[in-house]
């Protein structure tokens, strides 16, 4: 509401300044449709915030490069069986999730994985232990997001190699007989490592997600 005589100057100043974008607007679109062989103009209003694109590999391209062997998909098989028995209460044992945080050295992580095996096949009375092999951090704000979106830790973003890393050391610790779990975040992903998972998580940050709903029916 304008009151008074200053209010009164503001009137006129708006006025000026909305005459003068709206007539800014309708001379624009005047030259653009009588330029003659113009193209009608159109803004861009669709990947507005993208500044590069780059080509994933298909998940059946990756497997085919790193396919399952016959003793780790033996080795997941039972692995499922055994932690659907203990939820289910007919096996008595306890799951134990064991591991780092996240993977962020492959190679620490085999040495990890072979130093807990002989543990494992100790306490397999009592527990089953599944090796925690997360490849992807769900991050509030900015941060690392794990080995598969940047496996080099210097905002490379090498996503392809971040993935044949992956694989190859869930193929790794599969064949050292120790089954693996991890948390599926991106909805992607599972497609090319979940033949090799014993044991998925929905994390916290995700378990009101529709998409992470369906994901989990459909593993």
């Amino acid at each position: 509401m304008y009151t008074g005589a200053s209010g009164e100057r503001r009137r006129e100043k708006d006025l000026r300044i909305f005459s003068g974008t709206v007539g800014f607007a309708l001379n624009f679109c005047r030259r653009a449709r009588a330029t003659p062989g113009r193209a009608p103009v159109k803004f861009t209003t669709d990947d507005v915030r993208i500044t590069g694109m780059e080509e994933v590999i298909a998940p059946k391209g990756l497997i085919t490069q790193l396919p399952i062997s016959s003793a780790a998909s033996r080795l997941v098989f039972d692995a499922r069986k055994a932690a659907a028995d203990i939820i289910h209460g007919r096996n008595d044992r306890l799951i134990v999730i064991v591991g780092p945080c996240s993977i962020h050295d492959p190679d620490a992580a085999r040495e990890y994985a072979s130093r807990l095996k002989p543990l494992a096949d100790r306490l397999s009375g009592a527990l089953q232990i599944i090796m925690r092999v997360y490849f992807e951090k769900p991050r509030t704000i900015v941060g690392w997001k794990g080995l598969i979106n940047d496996p080099d830790l210097n905002d490379s973003y090498d996503v392809n190699r971040g993935l044949k890393l992956a694989r190859q050391l869930l193929l790794d610790i599969a064949e050292t007989g120790l089954p693996a779990g991890t948390e599926y975040l991106d909805p992607i992903t599972p497609q090319y490592l979940s033949d090799l998972i014993s044991w998925g998580a929905i994390g916290a940050r995700t378990t009101e997600s529709q998409v992470h709903r369906e994901l989990a029916s459909a593993l």
